[in-house]
């Protein structure tokens, strides 16, 4: 029988008691309970950290009818109630000190007349913080359990601010500090972001908060697995495409199991129409500012190994670009390798969705918002269905000319091949077929491999100059020609082009030669 969506519902009650689908979570919930005192848990937005939190609250406040038929109903101890102490900042943006001390102040008022307390005169956020946990455990005899939403959000808003990026990190830092000094106090406490910001610089006093972010035990904590879309869902699956709707909205992963973002699969059951929901609800400008300026390869990024410090190096002032798509949802992990005797990450972008969205996005900034470019997509869709090469070389030729001339010689990016291949790469992207860049051969790797139904694509990419001599044209196809590239899909029964790619550094010119096989 079919169900609600719930669509924006975050309210774990409302869930439960009306008439919606819902995905028991509780199991894994229960785990992260029991894994420490203090827990931090970082994902991208819309992905159900707020139902979470708003689970863990009716647990410790032991609200028992809400969890029949749940895991939990058998395996908590309900016999206890805690009172929970939330503070919410998915709400409003921060734009300056004063409106995130009002928000934090507000948030504190609104707990005290919750539990029936009453607070200081105004003596500081920290101090008062302080007061409100001492009166609420004297007054309920009981250790309280503080949950905070989105503990990041006001750094997130002023990144391209660095200066009040900063006050209001030091101004959360000194409030969340007070958590350590309740030690005594608190029975759990949980932090949910986007982000995971440095500890020095954020979690100075809480150097024994759990992060659990890359459990492998809490993959799955939020989003949906393919276990739980079929079988939760099952009333919305007919007629859908399973593996479509995979490709689309499935692969995201925190070292265990791989799972949908659930925005993108609700939306999908209300319209029936593959789009990307989540992508349109956020505009990462910041984020495309900075693969642009740090030279960032689209195309490579997915080749490298990083590692948990990486991933992590995350703080105003020194954020690492592959950090912020990771912890952003614009990368996931691909594959957990070892390293020097450490543990190491491949990654990748989780689906369809996110690799074409970005893609088109960082097309717009190369083409400086002209849209000439972008409407020549359909037609190198149709030379690609079609294998059309001739008329692949025309349009790509005709795209790379659309490339706004003041903007391309103000930039000495353009002068770098890894500049060229990722416009190349964006715009391939941007069209949804599947895409293998640094192709590993036993003689090399293919800059990269493009596979359209039965036809098999090799790109190597050069830069050349005024001076032939240095860069003389036909060394690309010369490349994958010599070092037989082509013989990893050979004898699949698929028609390999070999296509060779110069960029004129100076004339902005783009040379095709091509093989076929």
């Amino acid at each position: 029988m079919k169900k609600q969506l719930p669509i924006g519902i975050q309210t774990f009650a409302e869930l439960v008691q009306e008439n919606y689908y819902y995905v028991d979570k509780t199991r894994q919930i229960l785990e992260l309970i029991e894994t420490g005192k203090f827990i931090f848990l970082s994902r991208p937005r819309r992905f159900g950290k707020s139902l979470t939190l708003d689970t863990i609250a009716e647990l410790f406040s032991a609200n028992k009818p809400l969890f029949t038929g749940l895991y939990a109903e058998k395996n908590w101890d309900w016999g206890a109630k805690y009172p929970v102490i939330r503070f919410n900042f998915a709400k409003g943006v921060a734009k300056s000190k004063v409106t995130i001390e009002e928000l934090l102040f507000s948030q504190l008022q609104q707990n005290a007349r919750q539990f029936g307390v009453a607070l200081a005169n105004y003596v500081g956020l920290g101090t008062l913080f302080d007061d409100l946990i001492n009166k609420i455990v004297e007054k309920h005899q009981q250790k309280v359990v503080v949950l905070i939403d989105e503990y990041d959000k006001a750094i997130l808003d002023n990144l391209e601010n660095a200066e009040l990026a900063i006050e209001m990190r030091d101004i959360l830092r000194d409030f969340y500090s007070v958590i350590k000094g309740q030690d005594a106090n608190i029975r759990f406490a949980m932090l949910t972001g986007v982000s995971k910001f440095s500890k020095i610089n954020l979690f100075s006093g809480l150097n024994n908060l759990y992060d659990a972010t890359l459990d492998k035990q809490f993959s799955d904590l939020c989003g949906y697995t393919q276990s739980e879309l079929e079988n939760v869902f099952s009333p919305e699956l007919s007629g859908v495409n399973l593996i479509e709707l995979k490709n689309w909205y499935n692969g995201y992963n925190w070292s265990g199991e791989c799972v949908y973002n659930p925005f993108d699969v609700l939306f999908y059951f209300q319209t029936r129409i593959y789009q990307p929901y989540w992508f349109e609800t956020g505009s990462p400008t910041f984020l495309i500012d900075k693969l642009i300026n740090e030279k960032v390869d689209l195309g490579r990024i997915t080749q490298q190994i990083s590692d948990n410090h990486l991933l992590s190096r995350f703080d105003v002032g020194d954020i690492s670009p592959i950090a912020l798509m990771f912890q952003t949802g614009y990368l996931t992990i691909n594959q957990q390798v070892e390293r020097l005797g450490k543990v190491g990450y491949t990654l990748k972008f989780p689906n369809k969705e996110v690799q074409q969205s970005l893609s088109e996005l960082l097309l717009r900034r190369f083409l400086h918002k002209q849209d000439v470019g972008l409407e020549l997509n359909a037609y190198l869709y149709d030379a690609l269905i079609q294998h059309d090469v001739a008329r692949m070389q025309l349009v790509l030729k005709a795209f790379f000319a659309s490339i706004p001339h003041d903007w391309h010689r103000n930039n000495q990016i353009a002068y770098y091949e890894g500049y060229w291949a990722s416009v190349f790469y964006a715009y391939f992207a941007s069209l949804g077929f599947p895409i293998i860049t640094e192709d590993a051969t036993s003689v090399g790797n293919i800059d990269m491999t493009l596979l359209v139904n039965n036809h098999v694509y090799i790109f190597e990419f050069k830069v050349v100059g005024k001076e032939v001599k240095e860069s003389p044209l036909g060394l690309a196809l010369a490349q994958i020609i010599d070092r037989d590239y082509a013989k990893k899909y050979q004898g699949q029964g698929k028609t390999i082009y070999q296509i060779g790619v110069e960029f004129n550094k100076d004339s902005r010119e783009v040379v095709f030669d091509v093989a076929c096989l």
